[in-house]
């Protein structure tokens, strides 16, 4: 097996000896390391390829300046800046294969704008104290972060958190070996979607995409499947986006925290992608099944998925603003947005004879949406539920028309 190259970053002043046995295992599994010191005040016991001096250059900036801030935030965010911007510079070179980062609270921070900064398919891999924790916020994580418990890894090396540093470092190098990168020479789709018991879109869609020559990328509408979208459409990574899924939007305006993010439905219109969106799922809000159920949902409906997720069902007002949601954020693209509306539903389960079906909420979200509707976004009305042939079919008509027209290529 060919060697891969692993970019080992932590602040080697505090954690040398665990970074040198994160880097030992690697090396003993055949694998190879550079290393980047993103330390401030101290230094590690030997040099390390990437100098925190390095570091602070390449973000613009010195370590005496992250030193005379006297902010240990602000000193941070001077090493994340400039570890973002060499880890990406040196991918480029061909330096490394795959990237590791170990910290606490301190590490994790600048290791999410690390991770961000490098392509998608480059392995990255955060070994933090705080790994799963409320801490990190949904728009923090690139698309294909892995995150791994750095369980006992406060203070020094013990059998415990080696335990998890050595699973750690096989991860990213197998990682490495085994990775297939996306193939960046066949146009994406990125599509956002529920299961086909809810959404059944992506059955006829996805084939007939994949027949004009495009690969299909679906993407799961319960808050991180969402952000991972989002992420690639900052990037530029779509063709054209056929966002069919929007709950996210509506669980971020409730306050649930199956998010997201803010900027959900913003990232591919800024970036100027093309977007074909139609509100599915627009009258659910997605809690956290096994918690309390909050006060404010007490007296709604609700729909218990399983013991994970429970889904509200919103109120004629509630629904209104999520409708104007929509609106705010299409407002947003600087590319061609068209909107879909099936006049007979727009989930599964308020199908005609379903045991959500809201014929009136419908017809008020309709309502709220056209009238709020953005001068950029061209609306579709069409007589058929979300889960009919003739939505399939608008949406390929208007997909067909763009490529027609050289919007999506």
């Amino acid at each position: 097996m060919m060697d891969k190259t692993i970019l080992v970053i932590g602040t080697y002043d505090t954690k040398d000896d665990e970074l040198g046995f994160l880097s030992g295992v690697i090396k003993e599994q055949g694998g190879q390391v550079v290393t980047m010191d993103v330390s401030v005040l101290g230094d590690p016991s030997t040099p390390t390829k990437y100098s925190k001096h390095d570091v602070a250059a390449e973000g613009g900036s010195t370590i005496e300046a992250a030193i005379a801030s006297g902010d240990e935030n602000h000193a941070m965010q001077i090493m994340a800046k400039g570890a973002s911007l060499l880890a990406a510079r040196i991918f480029t070179e061909g330096m490394f294969d795959g990237m590791i980062v170990l910290g606490g609270t301190m590490g994790t921070d600048l290791a999410l704008d690390v991770c961000s900064a490098l392509p998608l398919g480059v392995p990255k891999y955060i070994v933090s104290t705080v790994s799963f924790s409320p801490l990190i916020p949904p728009e923090r994580l690139a698309a294909d972060t892995q995150m791994i418990l750095w369980a006992g890894g406060l203070y020094g090396l013990n059998s415990v958190c080696k335990a998890s540093l050595s699973q750690a470092a096989g991860a990213v190098l197998g990682a490495a070996r085994a990775v297939q990168m996306p193939d960046a020479d066949k146009p994406l789709i990125g599509m956002m979607s529920l299961g086909t018991s809810a959404l059944k879109y992506v059955i006829p869609l996805k084939p007939a995409l994949e027949a004009r020559g495009f690969e299909v990328a679906v993407f799961h509408a319960t808050g991180m499947g969402g952000r991972a979208f989002e992420s690639l459409a900052g990037q530029g990574a779509f063709a054209c986006v056929l966002d069919f899924c929007t709950q996210e939007l509506g669980n971020d305006v409730h306050g649930s925290n199956i998010s997201a993010g803010a900027d959900r439905l913003t990232n591919a219109g800024q970036f100027g992608t093309p977007q074909i969106v139609a509100p599915g799922c627009y009258d659910l809000v997605d809690i956290v099944g096994w918690q309390p159920l909050p006060d404010k949902w007490s007296n709604h409906p609700r729909h218990e998925h399983n013991r994970l997720l429970t889904s509200i069902v919103l109120d004629e007002e509630e629904r209104k603003q999520v409708a104007r949601a929509h609106n705010v954020q299409l407002a947003k693209a600087t590319g061609p947005v068209a909107i879909i509306l099936p006049e007979r539903g727009l989930g599964e389960w308020d199908r005609e004879g379903a045991d959500l079906h809201d014929q009136e909420g419908l017809n008020i979200f309709l309502k709220e949406l056209e009238d709020t509707l953005p001068d950029n976004v061209i609306a579709h009305r069409i007589d058929s539920h979300i889960n009919d042939a003739a939505f399939a079919n608008k949406a390929l008509e208007i997909f067909d028309d763009w490529r027609t027209k050289g919007l999506v290529v």
